[in-house]
């Protein structure tokens, strides 16, 4: 199953919400991943498929390594579905 890492700053507000609309955009489009929230700091030294987060707070885990999408707009529905089809769709 695909693992799914919502990073912010201090993992508790805006990463606990994008994960509940991760959780729910997930279920509709039927596609199973693990979704969970951390900060920062943890999510440097955790593994996931798929690495979310504002774009600012996001650009700290770009490596080469880890598959790393930035939103925009963290309360925009539409461009976590889009980034969720991409990454984790098939």
């Amino acid at each position: 199953m695909k693992k799914v890492l919502v990073v912010c700053s201090s993992g508790l507000g805006s990463s606990f919400i994008i994960e509940m609309n991760a959780k729910k955009i997930l279920k509709e489009l039927n596609i199973e991943a693990e979704v969970n929230h951390t900060d920062l700091t943890s999510g440097k030294t955790e593994y996931a498929d798929l690495y979310i987060g504002s774009q600012e707070i996001i650009s700290n885990l770009i490596d080469g390594k880890r598959n790393v999408a930035g939103l925009k707009n963290l309360l925009d529905k539409k461009e976590l579905t889009q980034i969720l089809q991409t990454h984790l769709g098939s």
